[in-house]
């Protein structure tokens, strides 16, 4: 198969032919038919994830068809269209056992702990646990752009936040995670604000739902200008890009008893931030994870999508060749172009 391959972090990474992977007794293969590139996969590049060992294929948004099954395999069969979360659980462990895979402590994660589906296969285990059916009306670039950034939103919004009809949001960072919680805060029922520093990315928080937008840049604080607009501070906050900055906004610019949500990845040099925790215990502010969404919880995602409250198409800004990613990948730290950019050709 044709794969992008790295062997040392932080080095262009090449396009070569690797053997095709088999699947386990409890796994299956997936002929990918679109993956998305991630924020996360260039963390991974950069060495920023203790789970990769080199040498590596990342990629862990996706979407395809299975082509091959292990003999323990009971739920899926060879044609097959399905897609599967980025955080999988054993199935075994007392977390499965309660409905939390995303938080399995033997958690398999394509891309990080498993070579990914930058790749025209990947081999996805425990199936029977983590995969999840496609329906017809959701195509494949779609699908794959649901895996981290849309689904991860989906149970920071909904499950972990609470958010409901009326709720203030603020979103900080209108990147692929940002703006598919504004999609999402906005369709149960929210008033969504978004932040960021580029008014092009603050354009498309807009045509997500944004009822306001806020530019980092230009205003003189942040935090003030989201209590200005909520006349009181948000009830629920996102930090969707994951820096010190945007951590220390989204908890300070909540009201009394505010949800706060950390999407974004802190790694690196960014991850022990400040937070103002005195605020933390005078205000009963609540601070949640959001670490990727269980199998189980796609249906009702994948519902709102195919009634058409969700489209998250629409973020979808470039679709590419396996090759074309390369650069892509090595420069997402820096990227400008707003929305998703989905590999849809091997």
């Amino acid at each position: 198969m044709k794969a992008m391959y790295y062997e040392a972090f932080e080095q262009t990474p090449e396009i070569r032919t690797l053997p095709d992977p088999e699947p386990t007794f409890g796994g299956v293969v997936i002929k990918v038919g679109a993956t998305g590139l991630c924020r996360s996969d260039w963390h991974g590049w950069k060495g920023h994830d203790p789970d990769i060992q080199l040498p590596h294929v990342p990629g862990h948004e996706l979407a395809g068809k299975v082509v091959a099954t292990g003999k323990g395999v009971m739920r899926f069969k060879v044609g097959d269209r399905v897609t599967v979360p980025f955080v999988s659980g054993c199935g075994h462990c007392s977390e499965c056992h309660s409905g939390n895979q995303q938080v399995c402590p033997s958690q398999f994660q394509p891309g990080f702990t498993h070579w990914g589906s930058f790749a025209e296969y990947v081999a996805i285990d425990y199936a029977d646990t983590n995969l999840v059916t496609l329906p017809e009306e959701i195509g494949d670039a779609t699908a794959a752009s649901l895996g981290c950034r849309f689904a991860t939103s989906f149970r920071a919004v909904a499950d972990q936040a609470r958010t409901g009809p009326g709720d203030w949001v603020a979103v900080h960072g209108c990147g692929g995670v940002g703006l598919s919680a504004i999609m999402i805060a906005t369709a149960l029922g929210a008033n969504v604000i978004g932040i960021d520093l580029t008014e092009d990315k603050l354009a498309l928080a807009r045509q997500c739902g944004a009822v306001a937008t806020i530019n980092a840049g230009t205003v003189p604080d942040v935090v003030d200008a989201v209590r200005e607009i909520t006349k009181g501070g948000a009830h629920v906050s996102i930090d969707a890009l994951g820096h010190p900055t945007t951590c220390f906004n989204s908890i300070k610019n909540l009201r009394r008893r505010g949800r706060h949500v950390q999407v974004g990845l802190m790694l690196g040099e960014h991850s022990t931030p400040q937070i103002p925790m005195a605020q933390v215990i005078g205000h009963e502010l609540e601070i949640y994870g959001s670490h990727g969404m269980q199998a189980w919880r796609y249906d009702a995602m994948l519902t709102m999508i195919t009634s058409g409250k969700m489209t998250p198409q629409q973020l979808i800004s470039k679709r590419i060749g396996l090759a074309d990613a390369i650069p892509e990948l090595m420069t997402m730290d820096r990227a400008e172009t707003p929305g998703i950019a989905v590999i849809t050709s091997f």
